[in-house]
């Protein structure tokens, strides 16, 4: 890992990593110019005593702002969220935040973390021979998109081109990822109507490219 200049913000990130798209995302989006410094969970480079220093539990993303190290990718987004307020990744009302931090939770805390690499890498060595690591991502992750599907065919739930009415949020960072990922593991979207539809709208805009890990894969 290099060490770039501290004129600017400096994430710290791996190009495939879903947790590190929603922040490159969240960045690009806001027009905020930053450095990206590669870690690659492949080469073990998050468990180097230079990287546990910025963050403690060796994952990424973590973002140095202004002397700070900021890690989880969530808690960095409420933090360029009031920092950088412009375009909104959060509804104006109450209600509507809290949904969208529904939606948010329902990727971030309850799917993603149960079929990152470092799960997926400690299930492989307890059934090195199997496909127990693949069962159980395709598992964990229809139990999570499935929810979310739901969540948006409520009768109360607004309508529109992402997953809380017309404007991109904080949710579509966290799915759009999470499809991804879901695509890598076998699963077909087509299960998931509603969630492909917003997934290619999101992907259609500026910032998803920008961001999106095939901008940022190693060239060798």
């Amino acid at each position: 890992m290099s060490s770039p200049s501290a004129a600017r913000p400096i994430l710290y990130h791996y190009f495939r990593s879903s947790s590190s798209w929603r922040v490159r995302w969240a960045l690009d989006l806001k027009g905020i110019a930053y450095t990206a410094v590669a870690v690659n969970l492949l080469k073990s480079e998050q468990q180097q005593q230079d990287y546990l220093g910025k963050n403690p539990l060796g994952l990424v993303p973590a973002l140095e702002h202004e002397g700070h190290l900021l890690a989880e990718s969530v808690a960095i987004l409420e933090y360029l969220e009031e920092r950088f307020p412009t375009p909104a990744l959060l509804p104006a009302d109450a209600l509507g935040r809290a949904r969208v931090r529904q939606l948010v939770q329902i990727i971030s805390a309850d799917t993603q973390p149960l079929q990152n690499l470092s799960v997926l890498r400690h299930l492989g060595k307890l059934d090195p021979a199997g496909e127990l690591p693949k069962q159980w991502a395709r598992h964990y992750i229809t139990r999570g998109l499935d929810a979310y599907e739901a969540l948006l065919h409520k009768p109360d739930w607004p309508a529109g081109v992402f997953s809380y009415g017309d404007a991109l949020s904080m949710a579509e960072l966290c799915l759009v990822p999470q499809c991804y990922n879901a695509r890598r593991q076998g699963l077909d979207l087509g299960s998931w109507p509603r969630l492909s539809a917003i997934e290619a709208a999101a992907l259609a805009t500026a910032a998803a490219q920008s961001s999106h890990p095939d901008a940022f894969a190693p060239t060798t």
